[in-house]
Order: structure tokens, then sequence, then C-alpha cells
């Protein structure tokens, strides 16, 4: 009798360790079981017939919308997206687009690609492909332009309102991480890094072995605008230029395995040139990786503007039926200790929006030579340019495709041939300022926010009719003051108007031949390089 009495407490007190790894086990499995019993019901008894595969997508997506915008459900087109994007090749029509409601707007074509020989360009809007309207398919449109090499596809796309047809021919598609590099007048090797997929390393170090057989003696690594990719490659990068051994950067969960450091492995291809790393606001994750290690290990002056503050990592996890889930498993920090994760998504406002985290809650470290760097809003250049910031306003005006739209505006009605002969007038700034105010451009300030709630507040308690005429003259100043802000930040602009124009008559080639030329961030490196004392004088 008394061994039939332990047994079973045995087992209890096995079954209670094994699980106490996760407290809330139960209410998991609890939680689980409420919500099959009530998706049962649901599609069993409502009073229209239901589509269980919306219902669950849209169930999913509301339960990671509380987390973090990095954890995201991958169907199986999204997992061979993402396979795409890593490897750098893909079978398609050879142009980057965006899907808006009932069209596909062409983004950039890349030289030499279906797209491109197809006559596409920037701007265009495709309506149709093959037989099926764009505005009928309700899943991904974008989809329907891949397919297998060598396979015909008609395209029915509006430029300037009217309507035009094409047929492409779809192709392998490889998709360079290093578009750009070359030699500049005074020796100086410009590498251009746009993505971290697995061809970075490899790319970065061929061009740096040709720039040097070329006579390269210091070099410019571009990372502005790379929005980040593998970790392993950002190790692999940063390896160019130290020892191997090295370490780059650890990763810190509640999950212990995710808890790792990561070391350069391989023979470095040279520790000793003069360096410059260029980020901005776009720079992100696997960039912020290298542009904090080689700061971080005062190998390299860093200048720009803020980078993004993308300190999470993500690792995606199979699921049934070819799905994943991308998931943020860990935090990564710099050689010295810091974080530099800018948005805190575990302390929302009370709108439920992450908050930045304030400059007054950034902590110092130190760097290999005893500088001091701050964590937590992106990498801090060493040298911060006005150039490369994106104001509240600048920020509003790419989201809303402003710029994007003006230079499509402005390439049919401007003849360009060379880009060294394009300049960005004061009287075409002028016109841009015309186009923002004509558009359906929406720019709100965080004290139109404010004096909105004020409003509603006033409106429940009655005061509304009191304070109307003030809170018209208010806004009306606000707008006024909007306005002027494009005054106030054109340099800025003016930079970003600039890009999206010269890409649209000479591809991103041209566009980075122009920057060796005009680019203040490009000339600013060459000076900093150019004046060794100057130069060691920041690393000290």
């Amino acid at each position: 009798m008394k061994k039939r009495i332990i047994y079973p407490a045995i087992a209890c007190v096995i079954l209670l360790s094994t699980v106490s790894f996760k407290s809330d086990f139960f209410e998991i499995a609890k939680q689980i079981e409420i919500f099959t019993t009530m998706f049962k019901e649901l599609n069993m008894n409502y009073v229209d017939e239901t589509n269980p595969a919306e219902l669950m997508d849209t169930a999913i997506k509301a339960m990671l919308d509380d987390l973090d915008p990095y954890t995201k459900y991958w169907n199986e087109q999204d997992v061979e997206a993402s396979k795409i994007r890593n490897a750098g090749e893909y079978t398609g029509i050879g142009a980057s687009v965006k899907t808006i409601k009932d069209k596909i707007i062409i983004i950039e074509p890349y030289k030499g690609y279906p797209a491109d020989k197809a006559g596409l360009k920037a701007g265009d809007e495709i309506i149709q492909i093959g037989d099926v309207k764009v505005s009928d398919f309700k899943d991904d449109a974008g989809e329907l332009l891949k397919g297998a090499s060598g396979t015909k596809i008609n395209i029915t796309y509006k430029r300037q309102g009217a309507n035009k047809s094409t047929v492409l021919t779809r192709e392998e598609i490889d998709v360079d991480a290093v578009p750009f590099y070359t030699l500049l007048d005074d020796n100086t090797g410009y590498i251009v890094l746009s993505k971290f997929n697995n061809k970075a390393s490899s790319e970065t170090i061929d061009a740096l072995k040709d720039l040097k057989a070329k006579g390269a003696d210091k070099v410019i690594l571009d990372l502005r605008g790379n929005p980040g990719g593998l970790l392993s490659e950002a190790i692999n990068v940063t390896n160019i230029f130290v020892p191997k051994g090295e370490l780059i950067t650890t990763t810190k969960s509640v999950v212990k395995k995710y808890n790792k450091e990561y070391f350069t492995k391989r023979e470095p291809i040279d520790t000793q040139i003069p360096l410059v790393v260029l980020v901005n606001g776009r720079s992100a994750s696997a960039s912020e990786i290298v542009s904090g290690s080689i700061q971080d290990l005062d190998r390299g002056v860093v200048i720009g503007a803020r980078s993004f503050g993308k300190g999470l990592v993500q690792r995606p996890k199979k699921l049934t039926y070819g799905t994943q889930l991308k998931i943020t498993i860990s935090r990564y920090y710099t050689p010295s200790g810091r974080c530099i994760q800018a948005l805190d998504y575990w302390n929302r406002d009370k709108n439920n929006k992450a908050v930045r985290i304030n400059e007054q809650d950034f902590k110092a470290y130190k760097t290999k030579n005893g500088r001091t760097v701050y964590d937590g809003g992106g990498i801090q250049p060493d040298i911060e340019l006005e150039t490369s910031k994106f104001s509240d306003i600048t920020t509003a005006l790419l989201r809303s495709d402003a710029i994007f739209e003006y230079g499509t505006k402005y390439y049919y009605s401007h003849q360009l041939k060379k880009s060294s002969d394009f300049k960005f007038t004061d009287a075409d700034y002028e016109e841009f300022k015309k186009f923002v105010k004509q558009s359906d451009f929406n720019f709100e300030t965080a004290t139109e926010k404010s004096f909105k709630k004020s409003l509603e507040v006033a409106k429940r308690e009655n005061f509304d009719k009191d304070i109307a005429t003030a809170y018209t003259k208010l806004i009306a100043s606000i707008n006024a003051s909007k306005q002027a802000a494009l005054d106030t930040y054109k340099t800025e602009i003016v930079n970003l108007l600039t890009d999206e124009i010269i890409k649209r008559y000479f591809y991103r080639e041209g566009l980075y031949n122009y920057y060796v030329k005009h680019n203040p961030e490009v000339a600013k490196s060459q000076e900093i390089l150019a004046n060794k004392n100057k130069y060691e004088e920041i690393l000290k």
C-alpha cells in the first residue's frame, strides 16, 4: 500500500520539476484549449459562413502585434521570400516594387534586367498581370511577377495617366550585396555594401582586394540605407578589418541557450588600412553590428547620422505546413557592452506605442582606447553631419512617398544627359514645395496630437465652443510652421530628392558615381582619411 502512495508522489515531483523551467506551462495549455474550443464553436455556429484560414491569420497577427514589429508569422510565400533575400538570387522581372491596394508600383528597375529591358520606369503602376487584374487579386499580387526563368509575362501598366502594355521575359536575378565600388582620385577605396545576404563578406573582400591592387591605401565602407540581414555576415565583414579571435557581439536572452558570444574566426584582409564607415538613420541591425564593433574596437571612424537603433536578434522557427515564426530571441550587444535598441516595445505609452529610449537614460561605455560611447539610440557617429540626418518632416515625406512621386514628376519634365550636369536649384525646390502643398501629404506634429487630445477633453466637458476659434488659429499657425519646416530642413530633403532623381536617369550605378564627386559624407570621409593626425586623434 505504501508503494502505491510513494510512486505517484515521485511521479508528481518529476512532472513538476520537468515543467518548472516554464512556470506558466499550465497557463499556456489552458489558453490554447480555450482558444481551440472558441475557434471551433465560432466556425460551427456563426450566422454567416466563415473563412477559418483568414480568421486564424488575423488572430495570429493580432497576437504578434502586441510584441515587437520583427516577430512575424510567415506563410509559405514569406518563407520563400526570406530564402531569396538571404541568397541574393531569385527568378523574376528584376525590379523593386511596392504593392498598394489595387496596383503595384515600380520603385526601381534594375539595369539590364527584364523590367528595364521592357522599358518599365520607376513610378509606373502595374494594373494587370496576364489575365489577372491586380485590383481583383486578394493575395500579394507581387507574387504573380515571379515564375520560371525564360517564361513570358504580359503586363498592363499606367504611366502619366495613360495605359500601356509590354511583355517581359523572366530571368534569374542576381542581387549584389556590393553593387558598387571604385578607386577615388586620392587613392581612397569606396565600397558600397547595401545588404547582408550570404554574399556580403565575399563580395566586400573581392572589392577590397581589387581596390588595394589598384593602389587604395584607405577605405570608405558605405552602409547608409543598409537595413541589415545575416548576423554571421556582419561578423565576417567586420573580420575583414579586425584580427581573428576578436569579440564582435554578444547576444543575451531569458532563454539561456541564446546567450552567446560571437568572435571573428578568419584571418583578416587588412587590420591597418585607415577606415571610415558611413551610416545614417536607415542603417540597421547587421549594419549597426559592423559600425558599432568598428567603433568600439577603435578600428575606424564612423561618419554620418545616428543609425536606426535595432538591437534585437530574430531567428526563424519552423511551424507546420511549411510556415514559420520569425521570433525575436535576444538582444545583441557591441564589444563595449552596449545595446543600441532605440525603441522600448515592452513599456509602451498610453496609446500602446513603443516609446523611444530617452537620451537622459543612455548609459556610457568605453571603447578599446577608452573613448566614451553610449547605448540606447543606435550608433552615434564619431562625426555627425547635418546632411545625413532625417528630421520628423523628412521621415514623413519619405513615408508618404512625396519624394518618390516628385522624382517621377521631375523625370518626365526635365532632360538630363549626364549626372555631372545635374543640380537641384532653388527654383526646383520651390516647385517641390508647391507639389507637397498640392498633394495629400499630411504630417501631424506632436503638438497637433496634443491639441487634438485637449479638444476631445474640452468636448467632453462642453468647453469646445469656447475654445474653437483659438484652436483654429493654433492649427493654422502650426500648418504655417510645417511649411516653414520645409525650408528649415531643406538640405537633408534636397539630398534625398537628388538621390531619387539621379536614379531615374542613371540607375543606382549613376547615383554612386555622382556620390563620389558631390556627396558631402564622402567628401568629409576623404578629408578625415587624408589627415592622418586628425584620424588618429579621433580614435584616441
